[in-house]
């Protein structure tokens, strides 16, 4: 059983304590049922299932208002007990983030309900084949034609390529160069000039895809916010979705060490178990320690964007580096603990140490993140 002594830290409210405890119950009692044979499959029955409990309520709101804490909590959960549902809440939450932070009341209404509920599925769409981290680079054209805007170019790396009902996606308006001439637009996978040019595999079976978009025409009333407000919307969801990056990361190393707990404990070496040996308890220790650093720096950006600050760049910059760069350590220790059992495929080891590469470089690579702390720490430090 992970460790929750964390839910009585001051960052929570005792609603957040009953969302965990819920969840955990459903959790243990529903996501063995899913079948992972087929992804694409896994991942609608997931969303189906996520809705009908009640638990995509909180990926999105009507109000314009995310609670960042229960976004974490959800996420550190459920990738506790499969990444694959993680993947498909965190991806009903940022799919839709630009509709809950910067909808209007008419697009609000249109797709949170659907999401929200289960009945449709949601993708983020920035990446482009030439501009992963440096969005202010993307050459992903929207033209104005009259009360239409014609998308062409490619996006890439996109989850829930194929599966999804409907995009928030990233364009060059051409306002001004740089990141003041993106716009952000509702897209639907209907629209003529809209094509799936590739599903890419991946080390954990992910929908993924690269879309490709010629001469495809989009209302005007589709753009999210105004024209040139693309990069601001962007890195607005980026910074209350990058923390709950980190807390899906801090879930998978919260199973790593359960699960080495469990070997350690019953795995006997010269008629002893192998937690008595000193150089395993130093692993032991290492492990809970990240764990526990990690989860106070998630649930600071968390706890600090739901008291009101307008952005917390370098609070959830630190809980995705750390949390995820630790978690990674974590699981490697998990898998050498394991001895061969730890890199036979299936097994649950094995499976975190798949899920847990990716999380270092998607919304935001490690370095990237390095990048932002040493700027805001630096624009801080001028500041006086």
């Amino acid at each position: 059983m992970a460790d929750t002594s964390y839910l009585d830290w001051p960052f929570f409210e005792p609603r957040h304590r009953d969302l965990a405890a819920r969840l955990e119950d459903w959790a243990a009692s529903n996501l063995g049922q899913i079948d992972h044979s087929d992804t694409d499959a896994a991942c609608r029955a997931l969303v189906r299932a996520l809705g009908d409990a009640g638990f995509l309520e909180h990926s999105a709101s009507e109000t314009g208002d995310l609670d960042v804490r229960s976004l974490a909590l959800i996420r550190e959960t459920l990738a506790r007990h499969d990444g694959l549902a993680d993947f498909t809440f965190a991806m009903q939450g940022l799919g839709t983030g630009a509709v809950t932070l910067f909808g209007s009341d008419a697009q609000r209404q249109e797709w949170l309900p659907k999401t929200r509920s289960g009945q449709a599925i949601s993708a983020f769409a920035l990446t482009e084949p030439g501009s992963g981290s440096d969005v202010a680079s993307s050459t992903m054209t929207a033209t104005r034609n009259g009360d239409d805007y014609i998308l062409n170019g490619e996006k890439t790396w996109i989850s829930n390529g194929e599966i999804a009902d409907v995009y928030t996606l990233f364009a060059r308006t051409g306002e001004a160069p740089g990141a003041k001439g993106l716009s952000c637009f509702i897209v639907t996978p209907d629209l003529p000039g809209f094509e799936v040019a590739e599903r890419l595999e991946t080390i954990a079976p992910h929908p993924l895809a690269t879309l490709r978009f010629k001469d495809c025409r989009v209302q005007a009333t589709s753009m999210i916010g105004g024209p040139g407000e693309g990069f601001r919307i962007a890195m607005s969801v980026l910074d209350v979705f990058r923390a709950s990056v980190a807390a899906a990361a801090l879930g998978f190393a919260r199973r790593a060490l359960d699960e080495s707990l469990n070997r350690v404990s019953n795995r006997r070496v010269q008629g002893a178990p192998l937690a008595e040996l000193q150089m395993v308890q130093g692993h032991i220790a290492d492990m809970a320690l990240d764990i526990d650093a990690a989860a106070l720096l998630v649930y600071r950006a968390a706890w600090t964007k739901d008291s009101g600050a307008p952005r917390v760049t370098r609070e959830a910059a630190m809980a995705k580096l750390f949390a995820t760069d630790r978690a990674q350590e974590v699981i490697d220790t998990a898998v050498q603990l394991h001895g061969g059992d730890g890199v036979r495929s299936g097994s649950a080891v094995e499976t975190l140490y798949r899920e847990i590469r990716a999380l270092r470089i998607y919304e935001g690579a490690s370095d990237v993140q390095r990048v932002v702390i040493a700027r805001q720490t630096l624009a801080q430090h001028h500041r006086g």
